[in-house]
């Protein structure tokens, strides 16, 4: 059931039940031939209106192509329950959509900040593995019947994070407003539950649930009945857009799955359509014996840190990097990266466009 239908220059969207928001274009035959659903997540205390502009963008360069989703099953507070309770959250959002939206047969995630590990979470509970012949259900692809994985039985495309926590906000340097003195660093790793509960202990390491390692550590392999890497190796795509400086929420490394050593040297763009895209880095999969070697001359992360690089290594990886160096709301770029608000962030927009412009559809 939905409320009430917004048009602004082509582009509808209309507010669900619980108050996320669809976005489409409002030309009927556009609308009904959009087969490629696409999720956008929000980050910590958040809501789904933070994607608005990039959700708008997308449906007015993609009208016929694209039908968007801005979550909204875990807005403001919520964020605070856990990754894996806001992942449940999520998958079973995603699974009302579909149900509402018959005709979908793709999808993508674009998710940023700590949306983008929610949202790792929620593939990992959505994902269907092919089902061999003699199960009796094939995928349909061009007449020739093939057994391919699933998304929520949906062909997974992009997997999109922008300003992601992936390593987790506990290392040198990966909250940049604790200025990388090692004291705050350690001191925020013990109190920081009492600000964000337990989604703080899962970024930041210190969770302990019944003896398992740190969720984020699990999600970096297939663990119990939540197979977290094939859903991710499933896309056919993953990218890493992160913030090179003055993020002072999601440190650069964290962001681009990066150890110290492998951060690139950037300059300024030369591109005037993407200003602020200062490096663009195609990240092949790496093999057991290639991560061992670099790791052996790389001793700058711990134990789990380490462990989260090789895991989120083992996939192939766009890594796309920005900067708002010079650009007055420079030390808003968590928020400008994404354009959270049109007007304020608007320097962004560039951002958001290179998303669109390499969206394989």
């Amino acid at each position: 059931m939905e409320n009430g239908r917004v048009e602004h220059s082509g582009v509808c969207s209309s507010e669900t039940a619980n108050g996320g928001e669809d976005v489409y274009s409002c030309k009927p035959s556009d609308a009904s031939s959009a087969d490629h659903l696409v999720i956008m997540v929000h980050g910590i205390l958040g809501s789904s209106s933070d994607w608005k502009f990039g959700a708008e963008q997308f449906v007015r360069s993609l009208p016929d192509k694209v039908f968007v989703h801005c979550s909204e099953r875990n807005m403001a507070k919520l964020t605070l329950d856990g990754v894996d309770v806001m992942g449940e959250r999520l998958s079973e959002e995603v699974l009302e959509v579909i149900k509402r939206k018959p005709n979908l047969l793709k999808i993508s995630f674009v998710a940023h900040s700590v949306g983008g590990v929610v949202a790792r979470y929620a593939i990992g509970r959505l994902y269907r593995p092919p089902l061999s012949e003699n199960e009796g259900e094939l995928s349909t692809n061009g007449g020739e019947e093939e057994a391919k994985a699933t998304i929520a039985g949906l062909e997974p495309i992009n997997f999109i994070t922008v300003a992601t926590p992936h390593l987790g906000s506990r290392g040198n340097k990966q909250v940049p407003f604790l200025f990388g003195v090692t004291a705050l660093e350690k001191a925020a790793g013990r109190v920081v539950h009492w600000i964000f509960g337990r989604t703080g202990r899962h970024l930041f390491l210190t969770d302990d649930d019944e003896g398992k390692p740190p969720l984020l550590r699990r999600m970096v392999e297939d663990y119990g009945d939540c197979p977290f890497m094939s859903a991710l190796r499933s896309f056919k795509r993953r990218v890493a857009y992160s913030n090179v400086g003055y993020d002072h929420i999601v440190g650069w490394r964290t962001s681009s799955i990066r150890r110290n050593n492998e951060l690139p040297k950037w300059e300024d763009s030369l591109n005037e359509k993407y200003p602020h895209v200062v490096y663009e880095e195609h990240c092949k999969a790496s093999d057991v014996q290639q991560i061992d070697s670099v790791a052996a001359n790389n001793k700058d992360l711990d134990e789990i840190e380490e462990e989260l690089v090789r895991g989120l290594s083992t996939l192939s990886w766009e890594k796309i990097d920005v900067s708002f160096h010079s650009s007055r709301l420079r030390f808003a770029a968590h928020s400008v990266i994404q354009v959270k608000e049109q007007y304020m962030h608007a320097e962004g927009a560039d951002v958001v466009q290179h998303i669109i412009d390499h969206f394989l559809l």
